[in-house]
């Protein structure tokens, strides 16, 4: 396997379920870091709480497991303190989107440069399967047994929306777009988001009556439409489809950190008063 330097063997077997999704996420992400040639002394990977965030445990890199929904705000801690740093976020639609909500807003907003990779598999796995802001409307949760009421967000669209300069979308099924946009996230100056469909057949899969993991990867590949494609369709052809591609790349917005030093230095040479 490419990458093998970023893993920490020592840790595996991994602790996911059969067939999750997630491993594929992370298989991703390492060869997205070795295609870039990754100085892993220089990075740093941070979670919070759910399945994903057991990733940064497997990385051999320093790495952050912090509190519920907050790993964007001890990462933009991170960032503001070393901009030298490469700075990876690795979470859960539901540590992201929910409680974390409000911190993936304003990470967008600032365009602090920090690499997100979403794991988005459309449920709380880690607390048996209760629905999250981005489960499927329709969908069956433990918490929605006769199927999710609420519209799900479009959770790139929010990001771009925010002020986010880097979006893009994949699945686990489209596994060499995922590495390309990851590795283009991670060569990104300012915030880079990436959202990446992840199968979780135990909660997610079964409550739904979708097979094993490898039927659901089928059902992204059959779901999944790529930009081009969904920009030759009506709104009634994309119903219940799942856009991919490459959606925003801006080099031109500020990055937080640049502009932050740059204030800086331009006080420490004394050249603006207040």
């Amino acid at each position: 396997m490419q990458g093998l330097c970023y893993v920490r063997r020592e840790r595996l077997p991994h602790l996911w379920c059969a067939g999750c999704g997630h491993g594929i996420v992370l298989g991703a992400v390492i060869r997205a870091m070795d295609r870039i040639g990754l100085d892993q002394d220089r990075a740093v990977a941070v979670s919070g709480i759910g399945c994903s965030s057991r990733a940064v445990g497997y990385l051999d890199m320093d790495a952050l497991h912090t509190t519920h929904g907050r790993a964007l705000a001890f990462a933009t801690g991170i960032k503001l303190a070393r901009p030298d740093l490469t700075v990876i976020v690795l979470a859960g639609d539901g540590d992201l989107a929910a409680i974390g909500g409000n911190h993936l807003i304003h990470a967008a907003r600032r365009n602090i440069g920090i690499t997100c990779v979403c794991f988005n598999n459309g449920i709380y796995g880690m607390t048996s399967g209760q629905y999250s802001p981005l489960t499927p409307t329709g969908a069956r949760a433990s918490t929605a047994p006769y199927g999710h009421l609420e519209r799900e967000f479009d959770l790139c669209r929010v990001v771009q929306a925010a002020g986010a300069s880097y979006v893009a979308r994949s699945t686990t099924y489209h596994i060499h777009q995922t590495i390309e946009y990851v590795a283009r996230a991670l060569r990104h100056h300012g915030f880079a988001f990436v959202e990446v469909l992840s199968q979780c057949p135990t909660y997610f899969g079964r409550g739904n009556r979708m097979g094993d993991p490898v039927k659901m990867l089928q059902w992204y590949r059959e779901r999944a439409v790529t930009l081009a494609q969904a920009q030759r369709m009506d709104p009634e052809e994309l119903r219940g489809r799942v856009v991919i591609g490459e959606f925003h790349r801006d080099e031109g917005v500020p990055e937080y950190t640049r502009s932050y030093l740059d204030l800086v230095a331009r006080l420490a040479a004394g050249g603006e008063s207040r």
